[in-house]
């Protein structure tokens, strides 16, 4: 809500002659970013049909005429300007990701953006604050010292043994981060993106904002339109979270259970793995694991992991490379793969372990592992004793057998994360908005399971889900021409589809 503070410090503003204050139809809005000085966009053509833009912002939003950071944009302009709607930002999630170079990479892929949609958006996208070209997180002096750092780290424990090892790596990451990464530590969380947001969208001239957030994205999306929530023209959130579990956790979870454990990821990794045993024994030959009792085989597996390393073709695989392996189903074209690497796995030997070299180079740009721990660690509440995540390993196996660790030790840097940005977002989550939420999630999502994007759904005062029949996190996996077709639908007239319809995908993996 906008607080008694917020109107006395607008009056402030307005009194000092710096900016005019401007008239409030909403119930709701962030006055520091109401007065910030909209960027200015000098769109250039940067190759590939894209324009490039940079757009300067406050580094504190306590400050908006402080310190300012540069934002990358990039854009593709609609390819019917007569009917062009607007502007259609979009999040490709992470957080982490580059949208510079998201954008440019996947602009042509139909099943996300179909010609119908490009010719009536401008697609918008973003490096956010803290990722890549924009005042980007960078934990080491150099690209070298980076990969050497990350060549070198444990990998997740499978058992106690490894624990000890594998907390004293995230403290030292989180170290690095806090003597090298500087002052944007202190204002790279969501909410401080979300405000950034609010600039752009007055940047490009639209009068509310249309907008597509994948995975992470919808955290995004979601504090927007709480910050923001007359200012919503469309917004289709794909592969959503439960967001209150994601900052806070539910209860006294914040500080007890792990991110992932508390939003259940473990249940859909197992679900999403369930299904692909189902489907690759559906596809025979057309699947290298789908002969005889596929679940005997992936035990079969794990025990004989635990016993020691499995070589692959010149690889080594211990138990926690061998259970990540099979829990990355995110991307359903390659699950023919997965299922050759099972099967080979399963025919070979136990030997010993292996492991890759270092990578030496230069000052880097991708930074996407340590923004994503100065995002999340700065947006959510972690448990901060490391016998927390001991005691939830072996719980959350016990729930979740093989999976369950997985969300327990993802984001273990963040339980010795150091700095704080005071402006992150916390709630409330159900302001009602201008316009309804589109929720898309597939039916098995191993990374935003369905179950939670229907908790978000709920937590948002107008959101509906509708669900995608098959595997994939978001539409960029999930390939459904239905999907895209009801998600552009609801983006060019703001209606929602009907609450009952579905899509399915296009093919099943295994083709």
């Amino acid at each position: 809500m906008r607080s008694r503070l917020g109107v006395l410090f607008g009056a402030v503003i307005a009194l000092t002659g710096l900016v005019s204050v401007p008239a409030f139809a909403e119930p709701y809005s962030d006055v520091r970013v109401d007065v910030a000085a909209t960027p200015k966009l000098n769109w250039v053509d940067c190759d590939g049909g894209f324009q490039c833009a940079t757009a300067s912002v406050p580094l504190d939003y306590d400050r908006p005429f402080g310190q300012k950071i540069d934002l990358a944009l990039i854009r593709l302009r609609a390819s019917d300007p007569s009917k062009r709607i607007g502007s259609l930002f979009v999040n490709f999630g992470g957080p982490g990701s580059s949208g510079v170079d998201r954008l440019r990479q996947r602009a042509e892929r139909t099943w996300i953006f179909s010609p119908e949609l490009k010719a009536r958006f401008d697609l918008v996208s973003w490096d956010p604050r803290g990722i890549a070209r924009s005042a980007g997180v960078r934990c080491f002096p150099t690209e070298a010292e980076q990969q050497a750092f990350y060549a070198a780290r444990p990998e997740m424990p499978g058992d106690p043994s490894g624990e000890a090892a594998f907390y004293s790596d995230a403290k030292a990451l989180a170290a690095h981060c806090q003597s090298q990464a500087g002052e944007i530590l202190k204002h790279a969380s969501t909410a401080n993106t979300a405000r950034d947001l609010e600039l752009l969208r007055r940047a490009v001239g639209d009068a509310k904002l249309t907008y597509h957030g994948i995975s992470y994205g919808t955290q995004l999306g979601a504090i927007y339109a709480n910050l923001f929530p007359g200012r919503v023209r469309a917004m289709a959130f794909d592969g959503s979270m439960d967001f209150v579990g994601n900052v806070s956790g539910h209860g006294d979870q914040g500080t007890t259970v792990p991110l992932d454990s508390r939003q259940d990821v473990p249940r859909g990794i197992a679900d999403t793995f369930e299904y692909f045993l189902q489907q690759c024994k559906l596809a025979g030959p057309k699947c290298a694991f789908s002969a005889g009792d596929l679940r005997a085989k992936w035990e079969a597996i794990v025990a004989k992991a635990k016993q020691g390393p499995i070589v692959v073709d010149g690889t080594s695989y211990s138990y926690s490379a061998i259970v990540n392996a099979a829990g990355d189903l995110s991307i359903p074209s390659g699950y023919a793969d997965t299922a050759s690497l099972l099967q080979k796995l399963y025919d070979a030997p136990t030997a010993a372990a292996a492991r890759s070299a270092a990578v030496a180079g230069e000052p880097y740009l991708s930074n996407r592992d340590e923004a994503f721990n100065a995002i999340q660690c700065t947006d959510s509440v972690f448990p901060r004793d490391p016998a927390v995540y001991s005691a939830a390993a072996i719980t959350e196996d016990q729930r979740v057998p093989y999976f369950g660790r997985i969300g327990v030790f993802d984001m273990m840097s963040c339980a010795f994360w150091q700095s704080k940005d005071d402006d992150r977002y916390t709630g409330p989550w159900n302001r009602p908005t201008s316009a309804p939420i589109l929720v898309l999630n597939a039916r098995f999502d191993p990374s935003t399971p369905l179950h939670g994007a229907y908790d978000g759904a709920k937590q948002l005062a107008r959101a509906q889900v509708n669900v995608i029949e098959g595997s994939g996190h978001s539409t960029m996996f999930a390939i459904s021409t239905c999907a895209e077709k009801m998600k552009r639908e609801y983006l060019f007239t703001g209606v929602l589809p009907p609450a009952s319809a579905s899509c399915k995908v296009d093919a099943p993996p295994f083709g």
